[in-house]
């Protein structure tokens, strides 16, 4: 069937929000996530066997809290999350409340995504800086970070895909941006075209984060390496 002007102008009218949503669901999340996986993440590694400050207890206890909520089904945690959300924001609905779901995913999967690339960082350097007589928040701050920065971007770069993938997801249960679109525009009214464009656009945007967030990893070992030369 010939694709009418009433289509266009539909896609023209809801796409443009549904992305912004989208965006901000995603980004907002990110940020969110973040500030919870950090430090979740740096204190993982440093409690861990033969670290700066290890503690056994801590450390596996902590593991195991990550592990349970990483082993969530999104759908499943979405439901279960549903109390805590309308505690936290007044309701489950929307692109707002969609946020304290795709955060407490997004936490400790960064959490992990730290705590693997600080143990990566060269553990010479960690031991000349406590020869050195850093603090612990001196070694985290000025080696462990800035040296674990290129591995950083890139594992948060596959947040944020893993993220863009939630969001669409968000939309079966009301979350809003583009996968509430391909649902309520798309898929129950027999919109082919909606459905198709939604998917465009949730590709289009996980090629550019890939793009973009693998070149700003390359661009900073890069001149890490420059600057050890």
């Amino acid at each position: 069937m010939p694709l009418t002007g009433e289509e266009w102008r539909l896609a023209a009218q809801i796409l443009p929000d549904g992305l912004l949503k989208t965006l901000y669901m995603v980004f907002g999340s990110l940020f969110v996530g973040t500030l919870v996986g950090l430090p979740l993440g740096v204190v993982l590694t440093i409690t861990g066997p033969g670290h700066l400050k290890e503690q056994g207890v801590l450390h596996k206890t902590l593991g195991a809290a990550v592990n349970l909520f990483r082993s969530f089904p999104f759908a499943v945690l979405i439901i279960a999350l549903i109390p805590f959300t309308r505690f936290l924001i007044g309701t489950s609905l929307g692109t707002t409340a969609s946020i304290v779901p795709l955060s407490v995913a997004a936490a400790p999967f960064i959490a992990r995504v730290v705590e693997g690339a600080l143990n990566e960082v060269d553990r010479g350097m960690i031991d000349a800086a406590v020869v050195m007589g850093s603090t612990t928040l001196q070694i985290v701050s000025k080696v462990l970070l800035p040296e674990a920065l290129p591995v950083l971007i890139g594992g948060m770069t596959l947040a944020l895909v893993s993220l863009i993938g939630y969001s669409a997801l968000a939309g079966l249960v009301g979350g809003g941006g583009l996968g509430q679109i391909a649902i309520q525009y798309g898929y129950q009214r027999f919109n082919t075209f909606i459905m198709i464009l939604t998917s465009l656009l949730l590709i289009l945007l996980v090629e550019l984060v890939q793009w973009g967030g693998g070149a700003l990893a390359q661009r900073v070992a890069v001149r890490r390496g420059r600057k050890k030369r």
